[in-house]
């Protein structure tokens, strides 16, 4: 009997957020992604942690890729609403995010994908490690 060819499959990779340090981020928030795309797997998704501190927030923007986020602690507006530990958020690619407060802070498991529908790919460079910009430098479309 031949041996068939069957495609390699990837093995699954491990990491843990104690293994990282918190990175700044837009938004008045910290972040770890654990994983994040590269020249060399492109499309690796964004995954990791965000950590908003009280009275943080963003405004009103778009995505052309697809995220899921996992709200761990905190109480976090989004839109007319309120959302506390246990919400899981799907939104679907292209879409648009409501403006988000938290008065409490929290952190928040999320994931970024390219969308299935748009192609569009997270974007991982520029994310973190940042000095605050003026809110009229920052760019909402990406």
């Amino acid at each position: 009997m031949k041996p068939t060819s069957v495609p390699a499959h990837n093995a699954p990779e491990f990491k843990h957020p104690d293994e990282m340090d918190w990175e700044m981020g837009r938004f008045r928030n910290a972040t770890k992604f654990l994983f994040h795309p590269t020249p060399g797997r492109p499309t690796t998704p964004n995954a990791g942690f965000l950590r908003y501190e009280p009275g943080a927030g963003f405004p009103l923007h778009k995505h052309g890729f697809a995220q899921i986020w996992y709200v761990i602690d905190g109480e976090f507006q989004m839109g007319e609403k309120k959302y506390g530990p246990g919400t899981l958020v799907y939104m679907e690619d292209p879409h648009f995010e409501h403006e988000m407060r938290t008065e409490t802070g929290g952190t928040v498991l999320f994931v970024q994908y390219p969308g299935p529908t748009t192609g569009a790919r997270p974007i991982y460079e520029g994310r973190m490690n940042l000095m605050a910009p003026p809110p009229e430098q920052i760019d909402l479309e990406t």
